[in-house]
This record gives structure tokens, C-alpha cells and sequence, in this order.
């Protein structure tokens, strides 16, 4: 999916820029730190995604707040998420062209500021 996406908006749209966007108190990155954290599993379709998520995420640290550890997991799946999209031969070579540029960022859902994380 991530490839047919590149191809299809830099080959149709000529979209120059692509953000992976995560955001904060994300659902899915809390199943993810309930998955890593507590060995917690959900049902087998959700599971299969949480269990891609956990790749992405680093090492737990108990010594911070479940807050911290969260907003550490959504940066990390950003980053995951940007390195295997760079990872697919379609990204790769627009990028290389100058053709595409892919970066991240999390938006904070209280104000709806987005900050772009450095890759």
C-alpha cells in the first residue's frame, strides 16, 4: 500500500512532498505499549497491526511516565514509518531524483500544532 502510494501521487499528482503524520494519545500506539509493556493482545485482525507497530518502538523505559513512553512511541512510529516507506525502490529513487521529499511530524490534538520531528 505504502508503494502504490508513492508511485500514484508522485507519477499522477506530481506531489512533491510527503508527511507521515502521527498524533498525539494515538490509539493504536497505546495498543502497541500495552502489546511491548504487558505481552496485552487484542483481536487477531487489530493484533496483526499493533504487532507491525511494535517493530518500530524502542526499548521500554520504566523509569518515565506511561505519558513520556507514549509520546516516545509516536515519534518512533513516525520514524518507522518514514524509514520503510524510504525502504521501497519507488520512494527511494524519487527521493535520490529530488523528485519527492518525505518527512515527519506529530500533531498535539489539544491545540492542533504540528511539529516536524528531525529524521
Amino acid at each position: 500500500m505504502i508503494q502504490i502510494g508513492v508511485e500514484s501521487a508522485d507519477g499522477t499528482f506530481r506531489t512533491p512532498l510527503f508527511v507521515v503524520l502521527g498524533h498525539e494519545r494515538c490509539g493504536a500506539i497505546k495498543a502497541a505499549l500495552a502489546t511491548q509493556l504487558h505481552g496485552h493482545r487484542d483481536r487477531e485482525r487489530i493484533q496483526a497491526l499493533v504487532d507491525e507497530i511494535v517493530k518500530g518502538l524502542p526499548d521500554p523505559d520504566r523509569g518515565v511516565s506511561h505519558e513520556a513512553q507514549l509520546d516516545r512511541a509516536v515519534e518512533a512510529n513516525v520514524r518507522s514509518t518514514v524509514r520503510l516507506i524510504l525502504e521501497t525502490p519507488e520512494a527511494r529513487a524519487r527521493v535520490a531524483e529530488g523528485r519527492v521529499r518525505l518527512v515527519g511530524a506529530v500533531v498535539e490534538i489539544a491545540t492542533g500544532r504540528v511539529r516536524f520531528l528531525s529524521l
